[in-house]
């Protein structure tokens, strides 16, 4: 039986969770993932933890901070005048905004607090710092 190697397409299940076993996603109720290895649609850790694996195993691997969505930057975090924000946007803890960075892409602004007259925005990944736990099936090589 072969082993994934770099450069495999393959199809898995997973289930993603927090270390504390809050389920974040699953591929379960549906189709398996399909990807290429080393193409970088999925995080790097993950990648890695698929190589070896052969069709019919399965797995559980903690994918570290640094190899899933990189530590959370402080610098990333800003406190804005609410008058910034244009005045029809509903503010609550958790809503994602986009706003236009200067290459023309949109950038997610989670709002992690509203004060009086401000609000703090996060343009961290929401996933940034966490380490992660993924449950793995591989289901085939294509």
């Amino acid at each position: 039986m072969s082993a994934v190697s770099m450069g495999d397409t393959v199809r898995f299940h997973y289930t993603t969770k927090l270390e504390n076993g809050a389920e974040l996603d699953s591929s379960r109720s549906g189709d398996p993932m399909q990807v290429t290895l080393g193409e970088g649609r999925i995080i790097a850790g993950l990648e890695t933890a698929l190589v070896g694996m052969a069709a019919g195993d399965a797995k559980t691997v903690t994918i570290r901070a640094e190899d899933a969505y990189g530590p959370h930057h402080a610098e990333f975090v800003r406190v804005v005048d609410r008058s910034m924000i244009p005045a029809n946007i509903e503010l609550e803890v958790g809503k994602v905004l986009q706003a236009g960075a200067s290459d023309a892409e949109q950038i997610d602004l989670t709002i992690t607090e509203v004060a009086e007259g401000t609000v703090t925005l996060d343009a961290n990944h929401p996933l940034a710092g966490k380490d992660l736990v993924f449950d793995l099936e591989m289901v085939e090589i294509l």
